[in-house]
């Protein structure tokens, strides 16, 4: 005794369930992650060529491993301190040397750290 039943068809399945967690998980990640926060440095190019150097030299060598003011090592941290003593005014120009192959970030600290602590005669060169 057959039953005569008639063939049952394949039922696709939803896809209601996989975009709801697609959805999910896109919130999740906009609302999780930290967009980066711009920031900007102000430089000033160029000079009138007018003012003169004085004192004793102030040059800081940057390299993609080393810092170093007048060709003795030096940590970043301790930097400002040390010009302050070779300065008569904040505005008296330092010379900072990038030589090739440093990381552009290298050289944003080390211009970031100078004008945190007042300096504004900076002169960068290669």
């Amino acid at each position: 005794m057959g039953l005569n039943l008639p063939p049952s068809r394949r039922r696709r399945p939803s896809l209601t369930p996989m975009i709801d967690v697609v959805f999910l998980l896109l919130v999740f990640f906009m609302l999780a992650s930290r967009l980066g926060v711009e920031t900007a440095m102000t430089v000033t190019v160029g000079g009138d060529g007018q003012t003169g150097w004085t004192g004793p030299p102030r040059l800081v060598d940057l390299r993609a491993d080393t810092l170093a003011l007048n060709g003795v090592g030096i940590a970043l941290d301790a930097l400002p301190t040390r010009l302050q003593r070779l300065m008569a005014a904040p505005g008296d120009p330092v010379i900072l040397r990038v030589h090739d192959g440093t990381p552009l970030q290298s050289m944003v600290d080390v211009i970031a750290a100078l004008q945190a602590a007042g300096f504004t005669g900076l002169v960068v060169t290669d």
